[in-house]
């Protein structure tokens, strides 16, 4: 069980144990005041071996790698309500970002090689991103999770620890999956993104409307042996900060908990940060994008917590080490793609991401 603590309480033990490098992570679910606290007792690196294991889960994207879990039962717990936003101080922090013409043509060139895939019939949508390194003084990270905390009310919002792999934050719409004590899960099919301009009464072009579609047909065809009693809700337009999507909501009951495992791997990684098919679009996307996402990409959450976990997709985050902020932004390319329309779509989601440093 975790200790309830007032905010000021809570966040001077998260800071007084990230002040000691310990690990930690800090995170509060969608449309909840509740936030959470999870504090490893050592400073050993735990990698899940199964998925019967409880604990807090951080998976990189590329399926080969390592997943990192923070075990509850080597952990301190702590929680405390959010009854009203947070009082953040305005940043005065200035920085320059490292992009140049080399890395817009690459990028550029780089989606219009998966357009011209896709048209050779290779595969039906590609998720193509980039990383953009900010060079910056000291960033206050507490002062950067209150921002998210304030602003992103309906995302996953985190701060994630660990002193041999690094700092990691972010505030993700995307919910991977969640399961309850009876079985009951709820996943949902995103994608498409548009600026926020006071209504959520907008048209969405065909291309984000057929990109849609693909995600929500692959991840019910993909899902359709593990679950029972399936319905949909959508797909409707969803508000995320600043950001609006398409979004349909998917629930069902899972046939048994020994599926876990393979549920996720059904739905990971999702077509709205890899592509349809799925193999064929990571397989590009691993020989294409030249660099490593990392975490980017990945998923974490609450494994087997009382009974239930909830996992979520790592969008909008960021990496902070020393005076570099990365942050990590991508699309979905298909056959309608425009390659430099795409690329100005990824430095309009930066600046989004900018806005909480």
């Amino acid at each position: 069980m975790d200790s309830v603590l007032n905010n000021t309480a809570f966040f001077k033990k998260i800071e007084d144990v990230y002040h000691s490098n310990m690990p930690f992570v800090v995170y509060r679910k969608p449309n909840e005041t509740k936030i959470y606290g999870v504090c490893q007792q050592t400073s050993e690196l735990h990698i899940l071996k199964s998925f019967k294991a409880c604990g807090f889960v951080f998976s990189p994207f590329d399926k080969n790698k390592s997943k990192i879990i923070f075990p509850f039962n080597v952990c301190n717990r702590i929680s405390s309500i959010i009854e009203n936003d947070f009082q953040v101080s305005k940043s005065d922090l200035k920085f320059k970002v490292e992009i140049d013409e080399t890395i817009k043509n690459n990028y550029i060139s780089t989606v219009q090689n998966a357009i011209d895939f896709i048209n050779n019939d290779e595969a039906k949508k590609i998720v193509l991103s980039r990383k953009e390194t900010i060079t910056c003084q000291k960033v206050e990270v507490f002062n950067v999770l209150k921002k998210m905390l304030n602003s992103y009310k309906n995302a996953f919002v985190y701060l994630w620890f660990h002193p041999k792999v690094g700092l990691w934050m972010g505030a993700t719409p995307e919910r991977l999956i969640s399961i309850d004590a009876q079985l009951n899960l709820k996943t949902m099919a995103l994608a498409g993104t548009q600026k926020f301009a006071g209504t959520l009464q907008v048209k969405w072009k065909e291309k984000e409307l057929f990109e849609q579609q693909y995600v929500t047909d692959y991840i019910l065809e993909n899902i359709s042996d593990k679950i029972t009693e399936v319905h949909k809700k959508g797909p409707y337009t969803a508000i995320a900060g600043s950001l609006i999507h398409i979004r349909t909501d998917i629930f069902a009951k899972l046939k048994s908990l020994n599926l876990l495992q393979k549920l996720i791997d059904s739905l990971h990684p999702t077509p709205a940060i890899c592509g349809i098919p799925k193999k064929v679009a990571t397989d590009f996307i691993l020989k294409n994008e030249n660099y490593e996402r990392a975490f980017y990409s990945g998923y974490l959450g609450e494994l087997n917590s009382g009974n239930t976990t909830n996992l979520y997709v790592n969008l909008r985050c960021m990496r902070l080490a020393k005076n570099n902020a990365t942050l990590y932004i991508g699309g979905g390319i298909t056959d309608k793609s425009n390659a430099e329309k795409e690329w100005e779509e990824t430095v309009a989601k930066a600046q989004v991401m900018k806005q909480v440093l």
